[in-house]
């Protein structure tokens, strides 16, 4: 399938009389007709989305995005794939760090450290992702505005996910890690059916083949899921989040949705440093500093 560039007609935003200036302005979520499906891409207005000239990608199972320590040539903006992020140790053991799906990106490394990634990131869901270039996603980011916005919103969500999957991997089972990694793909994808393997899982959660193989088994007997040749359904959810722990509410608290990500929610930054320039300077009057 080739890849297509990202054209969506878009409607006009009321604006209620008295809101303050263009920059709030531009910073609410106009609506989209046909939205893309994910959450960052589909906050940023119009002109914002139109001018990064997102590209629409196949992604496959397997798939390698970046190696560890390599330069990052594109971002990836999942809609319907999951993507993860992976650390292996010098023995050849595999943990996943972070699962980034349709409510962020890969790689934050970009905007932050300047564009040489700290994971190995490979698709583990297969669908489609928006794709821009590394250097069209730093410019994006160097002009302010909604972008940035909401790259600096998800890195703060991503921290907390990773922080957490720390946390996980140290003090809980392996059955609580799985049905914990199985509800974080199942928020991410939309529907009730992964394409994955036991040996894929293992890689995530950080355990055996053998030993993922007996609790999916144990999951089935349940009726919580049901596993054949590489296709796993999601049966009983609320059993999969009985049979978890804390880890996954704390993370699906701080993942970022829509309403995250309205002006309303944007810190304001620069008011207090700015009016301390102007104490220092005397630009709003003399200023007396102590013994003058």
């Amino acid at each position: 399938m080739q890849d297509r560039h990202c054209s969506l007609k878009h409607t006009k935003v009321l604006v209620t009389p008295g809101q303050q200036g263009p920059t709030e302005l531009e910073m609410m979520n106009a609506h989209c007709e046909g939205a893309t499906g994910n959450v960052l891409v589909d906050t940023l207005p119009s002109r914002e989305r139109s001018k990064l000239a997102f590209v629409d990608v196949s992604m496959t199972a397997g798939q390698v995005l970046c190696e560890h320590d390599q330069e990052v040539l594109f971002a990836y903006f999942p809609t319907t794939c999951v993507v993860s992020c992976l650390y292996t140790t010098r023995d050849g053991t595999t943990a996943e760090t972070a699962l980034v799906g349709n409510d962020g990106m890969f790689d934050v490394g970009l905007f932050l450290s300047g564009g040489r990634s700290s994971n190995r990131a490979v698709v583990q869901i297969p669908g489609r992702a928006l794709r821009i270039s590394a250097a069209a996603l730093q410019a994006g980011f160097a002009d302010g505005g909604a972008f940035q916005h909401v790259l600096l919103r998800y890195t703060e969500a991503l921290l907390a996910q990773v922080s957490q999957t720390a946390v996980c991997n140290r003090l809980h089972s392996l059955e609580q890690r799985l049905c914990r990694w199985l509800l974080l793909c199942h928020d991410r994808v939309g529907h009730d059916n992964l394409t994955i393997t036991h040996e894929q899982i293992a890689n995530m959660v950080g355990g055996r083949r053998e030993s993922v193989t007996v609790m999916a088994g144990r999951l089935q007997e349940f009726g919580a899921i049901r596993y054949s040749r590489g296709q796993l359904s999601v049966i009983d959810r609320q059993s999969l989040e009985q049979s978890s722990c804390e880890c996954y509410q704390v993370v699906k608290k701080r993942t970022i949705g829509p309403k995250d990500l309205k002006i309303g929610s944007r810190p304001k930054i620069g008011i207090d440093s700015q009016k301390s320039r102007n104490r220092l300077t005397g630009e709003n009057g003399p200023c007396s500093l102590p013994g003058t």
